[in-house]
């Protein structure tokens, strides 16, 4: 005679336990991923801003790509201009003055202010400065001290407001774009300065990446007028 084993059934008490249980463990799966999803979209919706600056300049090859990025993603970005880079380049200096960009002042041969004597360090800050006025009707009012090199007291001398940065690309090092946005990305913040120099196909390329993925994270770009006065 054939046996049947014996079918132990769960109390329905104790099923209805493992159920509640299992039910309250989803919940609190689901509540965790959707506590991470606010926190996220929270951290996205929090004001941040940054300012892209622009060294060496202006470039008859490059800066026009940077400024048409600019435009198309409708952003505004500061350029410290070399006045030896200036003759020959008017129209791009115009065109950065007429689309709303900051033209700041990056001494006329880039030398380090603080090698030079207190002469020269003026003359290449004023001569340079009134290498502007001439293309755009308006005297630069901010400075980016070549090297990061400020000259104590000079600032009296000339009225100008030195800059300096927090985010260095070292584009002029690498010249790859994915080594700078490798650099950059990770270390904007609230109120950045990020230092590039328009001189270099990999700056252009990277530009493209670094507002893309900035403004997804939910940064507003600003010049560092704006950051500086408020």
């Amino acid at each position: 005679m054939r046996r049947f084993r014996k079918v132990r059934h769960v109390p329905l008490p104790l099923l209805a336990v493992i159920m509640a249980a299992i039910l309250f463990a989803e919940l609190a799966r689901c509540e965790r991923e959707g506590a991470k999803e606010t926190a996220a979209e929270a951290e996205k919706s929090v004001p941040r801003r940054a300012a892209l600056t622009f060294d060496d300049g202006p470039n008859a090859c490059y800066t026009p790509e940077v400024l048409e990025i600019l435009k198309e993603n409708e952003i505004p970005a500061t350029f410290f201009l070399q006045g030896q880079c200036l003759a020959g380049n008017e129209e791009i200096v115009r065109r950065m003055h007429a689309e709303g960009h900051l033209i700041g002042n990056h001494t006329f041969h880039h030398v380090q202010l603080t090698k030079v004597s207190e002469e020269e360090a003026r003359e290449e800050v004023v001569k340079t400065s009134n290498a502007i006025y001439e293309i755009t009707g308006e005297y630069p009012v901010y400075i980016r001290p070549p090297f990061g090199e400020w000259r104590e007291g000079l600032d009296l001398a000339v009225t100008m407001i030195p800059v300096l940065w927090d985010v260095d690309s070292r584009d002029w090092e690498s010249q790859n774009t994915a080594s700078i946005c490798s650099v950059v990305l990770p270390n904007v913040k609230d109120g950045s300065i990020i230092l590039m120099h328009d001189g270099y196909r990999a700056t252009v390329e990277a530009l493209r990446r670094i507002v893309k993925e900035l403004k997804e994270e939910g940064y507003t770009f600003v010049t560092v007028r704006e950051l500086i006065e408020e």
